[in-house]
């Protein structure tokens, strides 16, 4: 699949999402590139439709996005629920376990999906997967200490690739920790896996988001596509 409809799949989810949120609700704003159309969207809503609703937003990056569109943006300790969160997803499986933090945002989108009545992910087709593992599974680190997380992850045979910059530096997360990113290929037991991961010393949060997801909408090519969780 190419990038232009690669792009227009994430739109078409974007653009769906968006007719979930309505007047008065507080709802989370993702992280990612097709958390993007979403919050394009959901700026045109509040132009054209006087959509009015309160935001609260994964990363900065959101942030900035949706204010650029008047969208009320609030810090999470200012409300005590969340609607709804759309946020999108790097894979997730048949049985609704997924990975996230391909953006580095992955502890804030925790923390927002973890206070969210409802969670929603948006995602293209291709990050519909049979097992989870392929996409390198993102963990935040604190940087104190990080090269003894590298070594004990090396000899648990998990393949440990710290995540660089454009200039050859560690990628600062929005809490200013480092990403130590798993090159794992498939995760035959995610339950365990982050068992391990999270009693890990130095560990702040890993992207395994595990039977959290409520509904998943995929962008097809014969449009969007709605995957509901029965257990949730």
């Amino acid at each position: 699949m190419d990038k232009t409809e690669q792009d227009r799949l994430k739109k078409a989810a974007g653009i769906e999402a968006a007719k979930l949120v309505e007047n008065g609700m507080t709802a989370g704003l993702g992280t990612g590139s097709t958390v993007r159309f979403f919050v394009d969207e959901l700026g045109r809503r509040v132009k054209e439709e006087g959509l009015e609703f309160t935001g609260v937003t994964t990363s900065r990056r959101t942030k900035e996005q949706a204010e650029g569109y008047g969208i009320r943006i609030v810090d999470i300790d200012q409300v005590d629920h969340i609607d709804v969160t759309i946020d999108g997803a790097d894979e997730v499986d048949k049985d609704f376990n997924g990975i996230k933090g391909g953006g580095a945002a992955l502890l804030w989108e925790k923390i927002v999906a973890v206070n969210s009545r409802r969670i929603v992910w948006i995602v293209d087709e291709s990050k519909v997967v049979d097992t989870i593992g392929r996409f390198p599974l993102p963990v935040e680190v604190i940087p104190f200490g990080e090269r003894h997380i590298l070594d004990r992850f090396k000899e648990r045979g998990y393949h440990p690739v710290l995540r660089m910059d454009g200039q050859g530096q560690p990628v600062l997360t929005d809490e200013h920790n480092h990403i130590i990113d798993l090159h794992l290929e498939r995760i035959e037991h995610p339950q365990d896996l982050a068992q391990d991961l999270i009693t890990t010393v130095g560990v702040v949060e890993h992207g395994l988001f595990l039977n959290m997801v409520d509904t998943v909408i995929v962008g097809d090519p014969n449009g969007p596509r709605v995957m509901t969780n029965a257990n949730k």
